[in-house]
């Protein structure tokens, strides 16, 4: 099979040497080249990572890389096989590989990261606590004008307690023109309407944090085969910072908490 693996990252980092995987420097238009291919060359959006986020990969891959299969993952975070190591060589071995990806993709349409389970509340209101809740009321506006046969999937979304996040995803290249064709349609008609101007740098990445929401709406509405399959995390959790950003999130002043 012909896959290509986006890995999306903004500075240095150990990169698997297997050649499924291809390292992209995100928000590489202005700063110093890092030796990897830069999302500024051919048709992109790199100027505007910071509100973007890996999405300026995600769009580079979608209008400049030709294979049958295509996927995204970042720099510190990769599909595993969900081995559990506790060395930093363990997890890199952990790693899904060329073949892993043959199997799972001539069974599924989509590989999935397993998603984050909110418990206590739903996706809406959890996108309400954690940033601005009048910028995904502005998206379902726009998708209820652009694509109303969505709109009910945005609901029912909207409605759970649980979501895929991280913008990691493997499928057919067809598959992933599709959805970035859908996506970008409806983020780029929202940076006309929301001002952003004083956000700060954590809500700036505003675009980034509504795909990651509307990546489940498209799934639910096209109602693809999906496998769930671990993700391996190259570094060491901070979760006292986890918790306390949960918890200001929660009960404080708008804490700028989990995506």
């Amino acid at each position: 099979m012909d896959i290509k693996i986006i890995v999306a990252t903004h500075k240095k980092y150990w990169m698997p040497e297997e050649d499924v995987y291809v390292p992209l420097h995100v928000g590489r238009a202005g700063k110093s080249g890092l030796g990897y291919i830069g999302d500024n060359t051919g048709d992109n959006i790199s100027g505007r990572n910071a509100n973007y986020c890996e999405l300026t990969g995600l769009y580079w891959a979608w209008k400049n890389m030709s294979c049958a299969y295509l996927g995204l993952c970042h720099y510190r975070r990769y599909f595993s096989d969900g081995s559990f190591h506790s060395t930093l060589a363990g997890k890199r071995k952990s790693i899904l590989h060329r073949t892993d990806y043959e199997h799972l993709l001539a069974k599924y349409d989509v590989i999935l990261p397993k998603k984050r389970n909110y418990y206590i509340e739903t996706v809406r209101s959890q996108y309400a606590h954690a940033h601005n809740e009048r910028d995904l009321k502005a998206v379902e506006m726009i998708l209820a004008a652009k694509y109303p046969e969505y709109h009910e999937a945005f609901c029912r979304v909207m409605n759970r307690t649980s979501l895929h996040i991280l913008n990691m995803f493997v499928m057919k290249k067809e598959l992933f023109d599709e959805y970035c064709r859908w996506l970008f349609d409806i983020l780029f008609e929202l940076e006309k309407q929301i001002d952003i101007t004083d956000y700060d740098k954590y809500e700036a990445r505003v675009y980034g944090f509504l795909s990651e929401r509307l990546f489940n709406v498209w799934l639910e509405y096209n109602q693809l085969r999906c496998v769930e399959m671990p993700v391996v995390f190259l570094e060491k959790q901070n979760w006292g910072k986890k918790v306390y950003k949960f918890l200001k999130r929660k009960f404080g002043n708008h804490g700028k908490g989990f995506v």
